[in-house]
């Protein structure tokens, strides 16, 4: 199965189940055999044993890959939601409601769920609070709260939690919710979409006014179009706010007759209702595609059968999984919503000769698309005839768009017997589920690099290095050898136009019930009248909603690409600088008001082309208590050191950290918690060492210009993938 290191590696850390007692897997078979055993269970008992069968060899082979919580999840009766991602309550304009909203956020998170909020029914700042004479702080300083809560959930954790903030274009606080992210600071676990409504577009393209309201009272009127380009403005400059066309949403939405959606999941593919969870898993259609490169032909009865297995198994998955508030399984079981997707679309479009973007391509990917969505509402209705329509079924639901251009023999299946789903279908991420099978391309997105130098570190401290090839350039490497692979058909996220990106986004989503996770990638130097027309082109052409990644001063750039097709950048990892046989430094003393002894920060530092930087660090206590967590914490911070080029982030990372048995006053001023004053200690140390900027090469020997260094490598070989942070040295993904 695993012909690549880098899926092997994958497998072993993020998805194999490896319980400190007793067996686990020991291959991805039995991965895949523990998650159909497990999903079967959902049947009646003499059915089990087929459909395990059935389900088993879908996983294992990989043509059909459960999201990530699935795969790691099921059949270990571990306490965790097999849902990837939920959109919070409405959140209440008061303070009991909004921290009781806080909390279940937390909660949620906690179980490995990540979270989608509208904020727009927190009052802007400056409203007055009656009852107490205050003014409101508006709802940016509540996401605050958010914010730190994701950092904090995240520290007790293995995976950095997910976040979506959405705020209404007609808000009164709307203009600092788009300017947010020019503080790179702030809202680092968010990503932020702006919920664009059609009479906006309407006020836009007449260049009208547009008021800003809250509970119906006007607050000021701004001009559509400055505020338009102070959105577009701040994505030219550092890719957020994204926007969701909302009504459009609504608008399309299966189950219209019974739930209204104002917010998304952090990625962007599932707008859901209050307390909606969306629970994914992909068709691999690199794995479909006979005689590739050879007049290749995607095996549509093969798709057709595929997708009634993964339909049976993701329905099954609602209800053997865990949910962490009772309102998220109470929804999750009215209506039953699922989300199956694609992945290594642009492989399988390579397969058979269509460059991505291209008319051939459009074709391919509504007529692979058209295959799911029909089959995937005639395993739905067969499902209902067999188990019964999920609770809030309706007919009228036959009439919504996405059913109304059904064919007749489907719609027929349907109105006989119902739904058992009431929304089928979103194209998702599919980052590190993409490598685990391969390297194949991800999701609907195009190939980001061909082939890249991957440096392996061994047990010994050694390094290796490995190619990593894309799964279609290593079947083209295989049938073809040493032969140059066409430039016009191996095109990359780099070389084609915005355009390019939003044609496909477009043609996919016209077949897909919920939305899709895409990035448009566009040049630096895309002027900003050309790259706002974007965003007015995916309106105009039905999407839901758009991304865009543009390389800038605050995020960097994607990707260094050359002149060629297939670029090749080589992926060199940090070296660790050696350590000296004597190293100077400072020792720093903390009396922590909870405890009897002082704890005793000791940071050493090296001299480096001319600069002191540090280089390890240590903490000391008579207080036995926290030994083992200071102990792995100063091992952790000293490898930043050592590796990193830029550590200012530690001090941030440990001062956002708070004790839920609360902080302390310390020197006049309250410290959240004992690694919060931890932080402070290395950012004062920091501060006497490096008063000027660190060069971005001070510790790299080969990266790539313009690359940046993944927070958990230090490797500078992070790229941007459906809105998330996916590193090509380690397989570090974030999305949020």
């Amino acid at each position: 199965m695993f012909d690549l290191a880098l899926a092997e590696e994958i497998w072993t850390v993020k998805y194999r189940f490896a319980p400190r007692e007793g067996e686990g897997d020991r291959s991805f078979v039995e991965t895949a055999e523990r998650v159909a055993r497990a999903v079967a269970l959902a049947e009646a008992p003499e059915l089990r044993e087929k459909w395990e069968a059935r389900f088993r060899d879908a996983v294992a082979d990989m043509r059909f890959i459960p999201a990530g919580r699935v795969l790691a999840g099921a059949g270990t009766e571990r306490s965790v939601t097999l849902f990837n991602c939920f959109v919070m309550g409405t959140i209440p304009d008061s303070l009991d409601g909004i921290f009781e909203h806080l909390k279940q956020a937390a909660l949620t998170m906690q179980q490995g769920g990540g979270v989608g909020m509208d904020f727009s029914n927190i009052r802007p700042a400056g409203s007055l609070v009656r009852g107490v004479g205050a003014d409101a702080s508006g709802p940016l300083t509540f996401m605050d709260c958010w914010d730190s809560m994701c950092r904090t959930v995240h520290s007790a954790g293995q995976r950095r939690g997910a976040m979506m903030g959405c705020l209404r274009i007609d808000h009164p606080d709307i203009e600092a919710f788009i300017d947010a992210k020019r503080d790179p600071g702030r809202f680092r676990n968010f990503n932020l979409s702006v919920l664009v409504t059609d009479a906006f577009m309407s006020a836009l393209g007449s260049d009208g006014d547009w008021p800003l309201v809250f509970n119906g009272e006007a607050a000021r009127t701004v001009r559509a179009r400055e505020l338009w380009e102070r959105l577009m403005r701040a994505t030219y400059d550092v890719a957020e706010p994204g926007v969701i066309f909302v009504d459009r949403v609504n608008a399309a939405n299966n189950l219209a007759h019974c739930e209204t959606i104002s917010a998304s999941n952090p990625c962007g593919e599932q707008m859901l209702p209050p307390y909606g969870a969306c629970l994914l898993g992909s068709i691999n259609l690199a794995r479909l595609v006979d005689r590739p490169f050879e007049g290749g032909k995607l095996d549509e009865a093969q798709l057709g059968g595929l997708t009634h297995i993964a339909v049976r198994m993701l329905d099954n998955v609602i209800d053997i999984s865990r949910y962490p508030l009772p309102e998220q399984e109470a929804e999750a079981k009215a209506k039953r919503r699922i989300g199956l997707g694609i992945t290594g679309l642009a492989d399988a479009l390579l397969f058979c000769g269509a460059a991505y973007g291209s008319s051939e391509a459009v074709a391919l990917t509504r007529q692979w698309l058209g295959v799911i969505k029909r089959e995937a509402y005639r395993a739905s209705a067969l499902l209902a005839r067999e188990k019964g329509s999920f609770p809030l079924y309706d007919a009228v639901m036959l009439d919504r768009p996405n059913l109304a251009d059904l064919d007749e023999e489907t719609r027929a299946l349907i109105a006989d017997h119902g739904l058992r789903n009431g929304c089928l279908t979103s194209i998702a991420p599919t980052g590190t589920t993409s490598l685990l099978a391969g390297n194949v391309s991800s999701g609907i997105e195009p190939v980001f690099a061909y082939s890249y130098a991957r440096k392996i570190r061994q047990q010994d401290g050694t390094t290796r290095e490995e190619q990593v090839e894309d799964y279609a350039m290593r079947v083209w490497c295989e049938l073809r050898g040493d032969a140059p692979p066409p430039a016009e058909l191996f095109v990359s996220a780099q070389t084609l136009s915005p355009s390019d990106h939003l044609t496909m986004q477009a043609a996919a989503q016209a077949l897909i019930d919920s939305s899709i996770s895409k990035t448009v990638n566009c040049p630096e130097d895309i002027g900003f009248d050309e790259f706002s027309d974007i965003y007015v082109e995916g309106y105009h052409l039905g999407c839901k909603g758009l991304t865009t990644y543009r390389p800038n001063a605050v995020t960097g750039s994607v990707l260094s690409v050359g002149t060629t097709a297939t670029p090749e950048p080589e992926v060199a990892e940090p070296p660790l600088a050696p350590r000296a046989e004597q190293l100077h430094g400072t020792t720093y003393k903390l009396k922590w008001p909870e405890s009897a002894h002082a704890v005793y920060v000791t940071i050493n530092d090296v001299d480096q082309e001319g600069r002191r930087r540090p280089f390890e660090m240590f903490i000391n206590s008579k207080n036995m208590e926290h030994y083992a967590w200071t102990l792995g914490l100063t091992r952790m911070i000293s490898a930043v050191f050592r590796r990193s080029p830029d550590v200012a982030f530690v001090a941030e990372e440990l001062k956002a950290v708070f004790d839920p048995r609360g902080g302390a006053w310390m020197q006049g001023r309250y410290v959240p918690s004992l690694l919060a004053a931890i932080g402070d200690v290395v950012e004062r140390h920091l501060g006497g060492l490096m008063p000027e900027p660190v060069p971005a090469n001070a510790f790299a020997s080969a990266a790539p210009k313009g690359m940046p260094g993944c927070p958990q490598c230090g490797a500078s070989a992070l790229v941007k993938v459906e809105g998330c942070n996916n590193c090509l040295d380690c397989g570090y993904s974030k999305c949020g």
